[in-house]
C-alpha cells in the first residue's frame, strides 16, 4: 500500500519508504549518468565544428540537421541579377523575346534599385556585357526576320520593345559600353578593394567632413533614401522621365512629385523643356486629388490655372510646337529638342482635357461650399478666370483647326452663359477679356451682344457637334429664350426639335437640363399672362413630388424605413447644380398653384360640387385638405395664401382673393413685379366673373352687363367679350342682347337619358383614373 495512507502501520510505512527511496536513487543515478554522457557528446561536437579538417559524420548523414545559411541583402541581389541573366541567355537560345523582354526589365529594375540609396552596391559590369550581347542578338534576329517568311506578331513586338529599351540605355551607359567593346577582359576584371573596418570608415569620413566645408561631400536625399541628383539643363528631361515613370505606381508620394516638377520648371530653359514639364505638372496636380477629396483644393486649382495659362502663352509665342491628342510619342532620348526654321513638332497632350478638368473642378468646389457663406462668393469670382481659359483654349483650337475639341469647349462656354441675364453675361465677357492677351481673337464667335453670343454658340453646335452636344445646345437655347420672355420662340423651338419624344433615352444630365428648360418655359408663360400654357408646362414636374431631385437642386429625402444606398446618393450629389444656377422652388410652387387656382376654380364651379373631374390633382388635394380643417387661422405661408384666395374666388369675393394673392412676398423676386401683379389682378377679375356666372346662373333670367362690370371692376367691353366667349364655347347656356346690353340666361333641364349619360361618363372617367393609378404603381412611375 502507499505510504500516504494513515491506516497503515509504522513498519509497513518504513519498509515502503525505504523501498521507494532506493528506487528513486537508482533512477536519479541513471539520469545523471545519461546527462553527463550527452553533455560530453555535445561538447565534442561543438569542438569538432570549429576544428579545421575534422568532419562530423553524424551531421553529414542526418539531412534534418543541415545548417541554415543566412545571406546578406547584397548576395540576394546578385543572385537575382544572375538568375535574370541566365533566363535572358535561355531566351536567346529559344528565340523567346517575351521572356527576354520581361527578364531584361526585371534586371534593369533590380540594378537601378541596388545601385542607389544608402546600401548601394557597386555597378555590376556584367550588365554592360549583357546589354552588348543582347544588342548583337537583336541585330541578328532582325536580319533573320527580314529573310524569313514566317513572322510572329507577339514575338516581333517584344523584340521591338527590347530594341527601344537598349537604345535608351545605350545613351546612359555610353562610356562603359565603349570601354567594354575595346577590351572586354580588362573591363570585366573586378577591382580588389581593401576592406576597411567600419569604425575606421566613420573616423575617416568624419575627419574629412570636418576638414572640408560644410556643404562639400554631402548629397541631398529623398524621403525614401535615394540620393537626389542636382537638376541641370542636361539631366532635366531625364529627371522628368523618372517622375513620369513613377506616376501611378504604388507608394508614390504625389505631393513630392509636384514639388520636383515645380523645381524642374524653374530650371527649364527651352520651350520644349517648359512644355514637357508643364504638361506633367498640370496632370500631377489633378492626380493629387484622386481618392482623397471630392474636389480639387482651391490653392491647387489656382496654381494649375496659372500653369495652364503659362503653357498656352508658350504655345502661342512659339509656333514650332503644337500640343495635340493625335501626336506620336517623341523619342528624343532625354535630350532637348530645338526645332529648325519652319519645322513644327507635335507634342502629345490634350489642351481640351486640361481645360475641361479645370472647369469640372471649379463646379465641384462650388457644390461643396456653403452657398450662404462668403467663401462661395469669393470662389464665384474665379468664374471669370475659368471662362477666360475656355475662350483662350477655343482660340488655340481654332488656330490649328482642332475640330475634335472645338465643340466640347464651345459647349462649356454655353453652359456658363445660358442661364444668366444679359447684364451678367456682358459683365462676364468683359471680365474674361481683361484676363486674356489682346492678340487672342476668335473667328467663330465674334458677337459682343449677350443674346447674339448665345445664338452664335448654339448655331455652331447645331452644325458641328455630335447629337448629344446638339441636344444640349438646343435646350440651352430654349432656356435662354424663355429667360428673356420670348415664350413663343422657345415653345416653337422645343416643338420643332421633338426633344420631348426622345428625352427619356438621354443621359441624366441632359434630362435635368430638359426639366430646367420646361420649368423656365412655364415661368415665362406665366410672366406673359398665359396661365393655361404655364400650367401645362409645370404640371408634370410639380405633380411628381420630386421637384428638387428632377432639377438637381437637392437629394431626395428617404422616408422612415427605407434603406438608403450610399453609392446612389454619392452619384446624385455629384449631379447637383451650384447654388447660383438654382431656380427658386418657392416661386415655382407659387406660380404653379396660382395657375392651378385660376383654372381649377372656374372649372369646378361649372361642373358642380359632385363632379370629381379635376385639372390639377396637386391643387385639388391641397384644397380638399384645407377644407377638412376644423379651424383655419390666418394664412402664414404661400400655400395658405393661395388656398384662402381659392375659397374667396369660389364664393365670388374676388377682392378678398386679390388681397391674399398680392400679399405673397415671393412676387418681389421677379424682375417685372408691378406688371405681374397687374396681370394677376386682371386674371382674378376675369376668372371671378366666370366663376360667378357658373355658380349663380341658375338664379338669374337676365342680368345687365353694366352690373357685372361694376361688380368685378371691369369695362363693359371686357365683360361682353368674356361672356361672348363663354357662350361660343358652350360653357354657358345664354344669349347676349346687344340692344339692352343684357345677358339672357336659358334654363335648360336635362332629360333622364342625358342625366344617365353624364353619370355613366363620370363613372368611366373614374375607372380610367383608377386604372392609371394602379399601372403607375406597378411600373413605379
Amino acid at each position: 500500500m502507499s505510504r500516504f495512507f494513515r491506516s497503515t502501520s509504522d513498519t509497513e510505512s518504513d519498509s515502503d519508504s525505504s523501498d521507494n527511496e532506493s528506487m528513486y536513487s537508482h533512477f536519479s543515478e541513471d539520469y545523471e549518468s545519461d546527462a553527463e554522457d550527452q553533455k560530453v557528446e555535445t561538447e565534442e561536437k561543438g569542438k569538432n565544428r570549429f576544428l579545421v579538417g575534422v568532419s562530423d559524420s553524424d551531421d553529414s548523414d542526418d539531412e534534418s540537421n543541415k545548417k541554415r545559411q543566412a545571406k546578406s541583402q547584397k548576395d540576394k541581389r546578385y543572385e537575382e541579377m544572375e538568375a535574370a541573366v541566365k533566363a535572358i541567355e535561355n531566351g536567346q537560345k529559344n528565340n523567346d523575346w517575351n521572356l527576354i523582354s520581361s527578364e531584361f526589365e526585371k534586371l534593369t529594375t533590380t540594378i537601378s534599385r541596388a545601385t542607389t540609396g544608402f546600401n548601394a552596391i557597386a555597378f555590376p559590369k556584367f550588365y554592360i556585357k549583357t546589354m552588348v550581347e543582347l544588342d548583337e542578338h537583336v541585330t541578328e534576329s532582325i536580319q533573320k526576320e527580314k529573310t524569313s517568311k514566317k513572322k510572329g506578331t507577339g514575338n516581333s513586338k517584344a523584340m521591338n520593345n527590347v530594341k527601344q529599351k537598349l537604345r535608351k540605355l545605350a545613351k546612359q551607359y555610353d562610356d562603359q559600353i565603349t570601354a567594354y567593346k575595346e577590351n572586354p577582359e580588362e573591363f570585366l576584371k573586378e577591382e580588389v578593394e581593401e576592406e576597411v573596418p567600419e569604425l575606421n570608415k566613420k573616423e575617416v569620413s568624419f575627419a574629412d567632413t570636418t576638414a572640408e566645408d560644410d556643404n562639400e561631400g554631402f548629397s541631398s536625399v529623398e524621403k525614401g533614401g535615394k540620393i537626389v541628383a542636382a537638376i541641370s539643363n542636361e539631366n532635366l528631361l531625364t529627371r522628368l522621365r523618372e517622375v513620369l515613370e513613377s506616376r501611378g505606381k504604388k507608394n508614390t508620394d504625389r505631393n513630392e512629385q509636384i514639388t520636383i516638377l515645380e523645381a524642374l520648371y524653374t530650371k527649364a530653359a527651352s520651350s520644349f523643356q517648359k512644355i514637357s514639364v508643364l504638361l506633367a505638372l498640370i496632370a500631377s496636380r489633378f492626380d493629387a486629388t484622386i481618392g482623397k477629396m471630392t474636389h480639387m483644393n482651391i490653392i491647387s486649382w489656382k496654381a494649375a490655372a496659372n500653369e495652364f495659362n503659362a503653357l498656352l502663352s508658350i504655345l502661342e509665342r512659339d509656333k514650332s510646337f503644337i500640343v495635340s491628342e493625335d501626336a506620336d510619342q517623341i523619342d528624343n532620348e532625354d535630350k532637348d529638342i530645338i526645332p529648325k526654321d519652319g519645322e513644327v513638332i507635335k507634342v502629345p497632350g490634350s489642351i481640351v482635357s486640361f481645360v475641361e478638368r479645370l472647369d469640372d473642378e471649379f463646379n465641384k468646389s462650388l457644390q461643396s461650399l456653403d452657398p450662404h457663406a462668403t467663401e462661395y462668393i469669393d470662389r464665384l469670382r474665379d468664374e471669370a478666370t475659368d471662362y477666360a481659359m475656355l475662350v483662350r483654349a477655343q482660340a488655340y483650337c481654332e488656330t490649328y483647326k482642332m475640330e475634335y475639341g472645338l465643340p466640347r469647349i464651345i459647349s462649356r462656354r454655353l453652359d456658363h452663359v445660358y442661364y444668366k441675364p444679359e447684364q451678367v453675361i456682358s459683365s462676364l465677357e468683359s471680365s474674361s477679356k481683361s484676363l486674356i492677351p489682346k492678340y487672342i481673337k476668335s473667328n467663330i464667335i465674334v458677337a459682343t451682344d449677350a443674346m447674339d453670343l448665345v445664338n452664335e454658340l448654339c448655331a455652331y453646335l447645331y452644325k458641328k457637334a455630335d447629337p448629344l452636344l446638339r441636344t444640349r445646345a438646343m435646350l440651352c437655347h430654349i432656356y435662354h429664350y424663355a429667360l428673356h420672355r420670348k415664350f413663343h420662340t422657345a415653345r416653337d423651338l422645343l416643338l420643332m426639335s421633338h426633344i420631348q419624344d426622345s428625352i427619356h433615352q438621354a443621359d441624366v444630365a441632359t434630362q435635368i437640363l430638359y426639366n430646367r428648360a420646361m420649368v423656365q418655359i412655364g415661368i415665362c408663360a406665366f410672366r406673359d399672362g398665359l396661365i393655361k400654357e404655364s400650367h401645362a408646362a409645370l404640371a408634370e414636374i410639380q405633380g411628381s413630388g420630386r421637384v428638387k431631385e428632377l432639377l438637381a437642386q437637392g437629394v431626395q429625402v428617404h422616408r422612415y424605413g427605407q434603406v438608403a444606398n450610399p453609392e446612389l446618393e454619392a452619384i446624385e450629389r455629384q449631379r447637383q447644380l451650384p447654388f447660383h444656377m438654382h431656380i427658386n422652388l418657392e416661386l415655382l410652387e407659387c406660380i404653379f398653384l396660382t395657375s392651378s387656382m385660376l383654372l381649377e376654380i372656374p372649372a369646378q364651379a361649372q361642373a358642380g360640387p359632385s363632379n370629381k373631374k379635376f385639372i390639377s390633382r396637386p391643387f385639388r388635394r391641397l384644397l380638399d385638405y384645407n377644407e377638412r380643417q376644423a379651424f383655419i387661422g390666418p394664412p402664414e405661408n404661400t400655400r395658405d395664401h393661395i388656398m384662402s384666395a381659392a375659397k374667396a374666388l369660389a364664393s365670388g369675393e374676388w377682392e378678398k382673393a386679390k388681397e391674399y394673392i398680392l400679399a405673397i412676398k415671393v412676387w418681389d423676386l421677379m424682375t417685372e413685379t408691378d406688371q405681374i401683379k397687374d396681370m394677376l389682378i386682371r386674371k382674378i377679375q376675369e376668372e371671378g366673373l366666370r366663376t360667378y356666372l357658373f355658380t349663380y346662373a341658375s338664379y338669374y333670367s337676365t342680368i345687365g352687363l353694366s352690373q357685372l362690370a361694376s361688380m368685378f371692376d371691369l369695362s363693359v367691353n371686357t365683360v361682353s367679350a368674356i361672356v361672348g366667349k363663354m357662350i361660343f364655347n358652350e360653357e354657358l347656356s345664354a344669349s347676349l342682347d346687344q340692344v339692352s346690353q343684357c345677358l339672357v340666361l336659358h334654363q335648360v333641364e336635362l332629360s333622364r337619358l342625358q342625366v344617365l349619360s353624364l353619370q355613366y361618363a363620370d363613372k368611366v372617367a373614374n375607372l380610367v383614373d383608377q386604372n392609371e393609378r394602379l399601372t403607375s404603381k406597378e411600373l413605379k412611375i
